[in-house]
């Protein structure tokens, strides 16, 4: 093993075997249930070798940059949008591009239902960014399986956890299903909203006014034009202010750092994140943060508790 983690912004929940075996005998436990989860940004220098395999099924997701695995001897790529899962108790190997390095979410997951989404040889499925991919839910379905478990270890937790990751593996083994479900029935998507989309699927990424333009099929100009008098914003400023958006929602909901925040939103320097932030919000990330906390504690100190 290269290097498993410790990777900045990274996040891991991994099940004491205790837990694990009352997982196995539960009804909704001996099933589908996860072992391990985590989240790596940017995981330069990330590798894995098993020689034996491991006892679970390896969902591998790569939301930026690019790395490989090999099931079997056979190596392949993965790249950005593009999500494997590997076979459980089969040999295999993965890790992150040297030039390149990828962001990946992980779930290590077993159960008697478990091969339903994962049977047979491991293949690469893309997940292709179009005004319904929905990526933004999916990832948001993630972070709520892994806030529930990161919450401990009691059944309630776990069976939510279980009960999401149905959804959340469907997302993936189903995707057209994932993108059509959501907006059956709806009058159509009009450019403005397939903009911002496109924008709330890619906040890990400097996207550049061309690349939202040519998404769209308009040129930069007239887009942009079109875009400030819809929203009052010109394109790439409303980015950056969906951007700090997601940041206030992880310092709030989840109390992540902001070093921990600036890999998930395109941002190399937290200093420089700090004062966008700042301009933005009126406020720094910290007292944004310590706000949060005074409100919570305000909020607790008026519970009546009833007997």
């Amino acid at each position: 093993m290269k290097r498993l983690d410790g990777f900045p912004g990274s996040r891991v929940v991994v099940l004491p075997n205790s837990v694990i075996e009352e997982l196995e005998r539960d009804p909704l436990g001996e099933d589908l249930h996860i072992t391990d989860i985590g989240y790596y940004p940017q995981a330069e220098g990330h590798e894995v070798h098993r020689p034996h395999g491991v006892g679970q099924y390896v969902l591998l997701y790569c939301v930026d940059g690019k790395g490989w695995f090999m099931v079997n001897g056979e190596r392949t790529d993965l790249d950005r949008n593009q999500f494997v899962i590997l076979p459980q108790n089969t040999p295999h190997a993965y890790g992150s591009s040297d030039d390149d390095p990828w962001t990946i979410y992980w779930i290590h997951f077993k159960g008697k239902k478990a091969y339903i989404f994962a049977d047979g040889q491991p293949r690469v499925t893309e997940i292709a960014v179009a005004a319904d991919s929905r990526i933004e839910d999916r990832l948001q379905l993630f972070e709520e399986i892994f806030g529930c478990m990161a919450m401990g270890y009691g059944m309630d937790n776990m069976h939510y956890a279980i009960t999401s990751l149905y959804h959340f593996l469907g997302s993936l083994v189903y995707p057209d299903k994932w993108r059509h479900v959501k907006h059956s029935g709806s009058a159509g998507v009009d450019i403005i909203e397939r903009a911002i989309h496109f924008m709330r699927d890619n906040l890990q990424r400097k996207l550049t006014l061309q690349e939202i333009a040519d998404y769209i099929g308009y040129s930069p100009s007239h887009f942009s034009g079109v875009f400030k008098k819809k929203t009052g914003y010109p394109p790439l400023d409303y980015f950056t202010r969906l951007k700090v958006q997601k940041a206030c929602e992880l310092l709030d909901l989840h109390g992540m750092r902001i070093n921990q925040i600036c890999p998930l939103l395109g941002f190399d320097d937290p200093l420089y994140f700090s004062r966008v932030f700042t301009k933005i919000m009126d406020m720094s990330p910290s007292s944004f943060k310590r706000r949060g906390r005074e409100k919570d504690s305000t909020n607790s100190n008026n519970i009546v508790h009833k007997t």
